[in-house]
């Protein structure tokens, strides 16, 4: 039977941080294996489209579940696109520049982040992401949000983006590269939900449905498939919501996965 595997990117497929920049060959691989087997292989990511390496791009998935899944692509299609309430993301921004706080707006498209962001810009240039779908230059009147990304100056900024969200039960967080940065996003959407978007588009049951991940958006996503499968660098929360624990991302652990619990 036709199974759908689902892939996060960071911590799971490359490791910026740690030097693993592209999918490496044998993962690459392992991946091929899959589609010449009839199945589907998508991207499950907290990533925004601008946010993609062309490398992932070029690869040939089926589909793309982005910014947590408020995006589901397949075959180059969007089926389900749902941005967050614009006058909250206004409100939100007004206080972000009263506080020195940098944020990115991750569009479907385009993600959206002025100038003056000088740190996120550097960040990203540093991971190799291209600047190609980045606009600085944008009316917040005519664009839609997905996912904000926040980067806090002291605890001031962080205590607010807390207590922001804390007083608006429809949107959660989590914290990315450290303590200050924090990405923004709807409740209603995870990976998992856009996993079961992209499930019933595909007429796939549930049970033939497996997920790679390593992180806390993943949590949702691996206890929603047939077979999460966590990482073995994922930390001990994560790992106890998935059915299945593979090798760490540098020790090639997707490949190491697929060939023991998906295509085995």
């Amino acid at each position: 039977m036709t199974k759908a595997i689902f892939f996060d990117i960071d911590g799971t497929l490359i490791d910026c941080l740690g030097g693993i920049m592209d999918i490496t060959p044998t993962v690459k691989k392992g991946i091929r294996n899959l589609q010449s087997n009839g199945h589907y292989v998508f991207i499950a990511t907290g990533r925004p489209y601008a946010f993609l390496s062309q490398a992932i791009l070029d690869f040939g998935f089926d589909g793309f579940i982005l910014t947590n899944g408020t995006q589901v692509i397949i075959k180059n299609k969007t089926i389900y696109s749902e941005p967050m309430d614009k006058e909250f993301v206004k409100k939100a921004i007004t206080e972000f520049e009263k506080l020195n706080i940098q944020y990115i707006l991750e569009g479907e498209l385009y993600s959206y982040m002025k100038n003056s962001c000088t740190e996120f810009y550097d960040f990203y240039d540093s991971i190799e992401i291209s600047r190609k779908f980045l606009k600085s230059d944008y009316d917040i009147e005519k664009i839609n949000t997905h996912k904000i990304e926040m980067l806090c100056p002291n605890e001031e900024a962080v205590n607010f983006c807390l207590s922001l969200m804390n007083s608006n039960p429809d949107y959660d967080h989590f914290h990315s590269i450290d303590a200050k940065a924090l990405e923004l996003y709807s409740k209603k959407n995870t990976k998992a939900t856009g996993i079961l978007t992209a499930l019933e588009y595909l007429d796939i049951p549930i049970e033939n449905s497996y997920a790679f991940g390593d992180g806390r958006n993943d949590i949702e996503m691996l206890s929603t498939v047939g077979c999460g499968i966590a990482m073995g660098n994922a930390c001990d929360e994560v790992k106890k919501h998935a059915k299945k624990i593979t090798d760490t991302v540098h020790n090639d652990g997707v490949a190491v996965g697929i060939k023991k619990y998906v295509l085995y």
